[in-house]
This record gives C-alpha cells, structure tokens and sequence, in this order.
C-alpha cells in the first residue's frame, strides 16, 4: 500500500517535517537530492520555490512543480525517522 501523507512542511536546510496517516514521522533532507538530480537545482537558484512545496490530491506525492517532485514512499524509506 503506498503510504498517504497526512501533513507536510518545508523546514530549513531543504528538509521536509512529513507526518503519514500512519503516524509515522520523518525529516527528509532534499538537498542530495538537489545535488544529483538536474531538475531539482531550481529549489537551490529559486529560494522562495522550496517553501512552496505542495501535496498531491492522492496524498502519495509532493510537488514543487511540473518538473520537481518526490513520491510518499521514497520520503518514507529515506527519511529519518523521528518520534
């Protein structure tokens, strides 16, 4: 079952405070992904677009953009679990 995103906040450092409908709690750190993808360099040049980050209508995807987004259970297994 793909996890569903109940809450979402862009934090300092590009990291993401993400609560599932499970409970389960993470930080996930945006910035190697903004390192190694292409695409994801906008949220570096354009500093205002990660504070602007969006969740999908189905709750399984955060978005910035057309071109920049990351899947509720890539956060979810890469993230760090916090309580």
């Amino acid at each position: 079952m793909i996890p569903r995103i109940k809450n979402l906040k862009a934090e300092q450092d590009y990291k993401l405070y993400v609560v599932f409908d499970s409970g389960e709690k993470v930080i996930y750190d945006v910035s190697e992904d903004i390192k190694n993808i292409p695409e994801f360099s906008d949220l570096k040049t354009q500093r205002c677009l990660f504070n602007n980050v969006q969740l999908d209508e189905s709750r399984t995807c955060v978005f910035w953009n057309d071109r920049i987004d990351l899947p509720s259970d890539t956060l979810l297994e890469y993230g760090t679990k916090i309580d």
